[in-house]
């Protein structure tokens, strides 16, 4: 059976009452901008249902492009009929035989949306059903636990049939949430706390602590290759790459071994606020996992929360390394996250970094720097790259 279409259904933005019309405009933008290199095909909606028509091209692809869209909760190869029982019948037929390993067993889940059409919900699961068990041999129905659900749908003028449903990723469309500034680090947790950022429709921004030549030009690739990985689920992303080795070269002169983490963050945040400020991102967006480092204890948050009056969101909180370690490696960029190359917070970690920091201790400490100032010179110097889904299209990919 050659397919026409690709239904795709949302699930969290149906219980957006008033606002959900501006939830799903976002949504479909999304995939028409996710599907604009695949000429031909065309993205139109329905109440309820997004459809995007093939144009004679291999559904494959398309499928895979989908299943990178946040906001699809469920993707589907369907077939369109005219809203005639014979056809919507044989249609059934044809969907049922042509399927790969051919099922044992199926129920239908007959849905009339056009309370118009002659037959009710109940009456077209058997007279569809009957008459798929007439035409195919070796199938019987099970409404239990059948190994195909085949879906009907009467819209109008117009009924869909598909089967095989293939999951989408959840969450909100990118962009319906307001811009958030991630913390991008070469580690494993930051780009998959920049994936989940993604996944509650937050629109996304980088920053990156570059310290040449305590870390290599490779260290910054990449983290430009980790954040590349990342447009795949947000479009364009705009990394800026803070020159970290002055204030680091600081911190080491007059800041106690022990403490040093800790201030370094507390610069980290402030030049990350100021930022996000000039960018107009609503938040910060960290990796850190409760109790995993020595700067991820609650004294050590704290402390270095103080600096900010930012909202920090924290999508890793309550996870161990094993849990971040498995999205990594479903999103792509585990590989990459553990090449070995440093980042400026590995190279200068001290032997025994201080897990319960003292915040006066710590204030006490960075009066012997001049902190304005630094933090100032680092957002002046601050290399900003844009970095697109796809580097060879011509037109950006961006959700404002």
């Amino acid at each position: 059976m050659k397919y026409d279409l690709i239904l795709i259904r949302y699930g969290e933005l149906a219980l957006k009452g008033k606002n959900r019309s501006d939830f799903e405009n976002r949504l479909l933008e999304n995939i028409r901008q996710k599907l604009k290199p695949f000429a031909g095909v065309k993205v139109k909606k329905t109440f309820g249902r997004i459809f995007v028509e093939l144009g004679g091209r291999e559904s494959e692809p398309v499928l895979r492009a989908l299943t990178e869209v946040f906001g699809i909760v469920g993707i589907s190869l369907a077939k369109q009929v005219p809203s005639e029982l014979e056809s919507i019948r044989q249609a059934a037929v044809e969907l049922v035989q042509d399927l790969d390993p051919r099922p044992r067993t199926f129920k239908v889940a007959a849905k009339r949306s056009d309370k118009s059409f002659p037959h009710t919900s109940q009456e077209l699961n058997h007279l569809i059903g009957g008459h798929v068990l007439r035409n195919t041999e070796d199938l019987r129905v099970d409404v239990h636990r059948p190994e195909l659900t085949l879906k009907v749908e009467v819209r109008g003028k117009y009924t869909y049939l598909y089967g095989a449903n293939l999951p989408g990723p959840g969450g909100l469309p990118v962009g319906s949430s307001g811009k958030v500034m991630l913390l991008l680090s070469g580690g494993i947790d930051s780009p998959v706390a920049g994936y989940l950022a993604l996944k509650r429709g937050g629109v996304l921004e980088a920053v990156h602590f570059h310290s040449y030549p305590y870390t290599s030009e490779r260290a910054k690739e990449k983290v430009v290759d980790l954040a590349r990985i990342l447009t795949r689920f947000g479009g364009r992303i705009r990394l800026h790459v803070v020159q970290f080795t002055e204030i680091q070269t600081e911190i080491r002169k007059h800041v106690q071994s022990s403490y040093s983490i800790t201030v370094m963050r507390r610069f980290m945040l402030r030049i990350a606020e100021q930022i996000a400020r000039n960018n107009q991102a609503l938040a910060l967006v960290t990796g850190e996992s409760l109790g995993q480092v020595a700067s991820q204890t609650l004294e050590s948050m704290n402390v270095i929360n103080a600096v900010t009056s930012y909202p920090i969101l924290r999508p890793l909180v309550g996870m161990d390394k094993q849990e971040i370690m498995t999205i990594s490696k479903k999103i792509g960029t585990y590989e990459t996250s553990i090449l070995p190359y440093e980042d400026c917070c590995t190279v200068f970690l001290p032997k025994a970094p201080k897990t319960r920091p003292d915040l006066k201790v710590t204030e006490e400490m960075e009066a012997k720097l001049d902190v304005d100032a630094l933090v100032q010179k680092a957002v002046e110097e601050t290399e900003v790259l844009d970095l697109r889904p796809d580097e060879k299209q011509e037109e950006e990919f961006s959700y404002f």
